[in-house]
């Protein structure tokens, strides 16, 4: 049987047991193929998809965020894609809240819902709830964006690596609010940031949870995020990152694929070192990703066949 027929036979034993409202979580790296298998699940069960990909909230970032295309989705409705600006600060407990009540109008029509995205902290605030962090420190905050503004990104990166390389391992090292964050926990309190998302907060909700994470074999997985980096540059991603060039300060451009080509538009090395970086980059990112999945013992793995 396809990995579709076996989630769908699932999906169908688990509902006849015990008919109920249902999350059918489909996570994953970037380019494993997260997109194409959930708008077939959610067709077969004529239902609507939720977003958790904290990039594609972005009206303003389509190319180098991949976003599902309007033949892609085929006619299957998208809940936060599009949603708001890259101008808007927009958090994990800010989706967290939005997308449970999103949940609760869909689960009035639909049994079933999918929800699908690769960023990790999205997909658990909304499965599981969120670990409470130290409360943030203005004073420290505005040091180490002073800092950031000073020598960069890069001495801020080293000091997680020191002081918590559990943290550095999993976090998107180019992001730099979240960087930032992490090196602002440890230096308030002593403690890794990493000690403070323990993964054990795990909120109540009205509704049956499955979780299936998607991976391939890493060649594979790795070829597929070449190719979708230079379908990216031939659809226009160059073009795309100039005209956010006045945004480029906001947390939502603090990102892989757009951080390379703001280094190539400043002059810090030439085209084929940007998109040799933008590659690199693109896999560490999707390593990171599966280290985070693999953190959360409930999800089942499928391994999708090559291609």
């Amino acid at each position: 049987m396809s990995v579709l027929s076996d989630l769908i036979a699932t999906l169908e034993l688990q509902l006849a047991a015990a008919p109920g409202p249902t999350l059918v979580v489909v996570a994953g790296p970037t380019a494993v193929g997260k997109t194409a298998l959930s708008v077939q699940l959610a067709q077969h069960f004529r239902t609507e998809i939720v977003s958790a990909d904290s990039r594609q909230f972005f009206r303003e970032m389509s190319i180098g965020t991949a976003k599902p295309t309007p033949a892609e989705m085929q006619d299957v409705p998208h809940h936060f894609i599009d949603s708001h600006s890259i101008t808007e600060d927009y958090s994990a407990g800010r989706f967290e809240a939005d997308a449970l009540q999103v949940l609760g109008e869909l689960f009035g029509r639909h049994q079933v819902v999918v929800l699908t995205g690769g960023s990790g902290l999205y997909l658990q605030a909304l499965t599981d709830g969120l670990d409470e962090l130290p409360t943030s420190n203005p004073a420290l905050r505005a040091q180490l964006q002073q800092e950031l503004a000073t020598t960069g990104l890069a001495p801020l990166v080293a000091e997680l690596a020191r002081l918590d390389p559990v943290a550095h391992a999993r976090i998107d090292r180019q992001n730099h609010q979240r960087v930032l964050r992490a090196v602002e926990v440890c230096r308030a309190t002593g403690q890794p940031f990493s000690s403070f998302q323990t993964g054990r907060t795990v909120a109540s909700r009205p509704f049956r949870i499955i979780k299936t994470a998607l991976t391939r074999e890493r060649e594979v997985l790795y070829a597929r995020i070449n190719q979708r980096v230079d379908e990216m540059l031939a659809a226009g991603l160059l073009a795309e990152v100039e005209s956010l060039l006045p945004f480029r300060h906001h947390n939502a451009l603090q990102t892989v694929g757009y951080q390379e080509i703001f280094g190539y538009l400043d002059g810090l090395y030439d085209w084929e070192e940007a998109v040799r970086l933008l590659k690199r980059n693109t896999r560490h990112y999707a390593k990171r990703q599966l280290t985070w999945l693999r953190r959360d013992a409930e999800y089942q793995w499928v391994e999708l066949l090559n291609g």
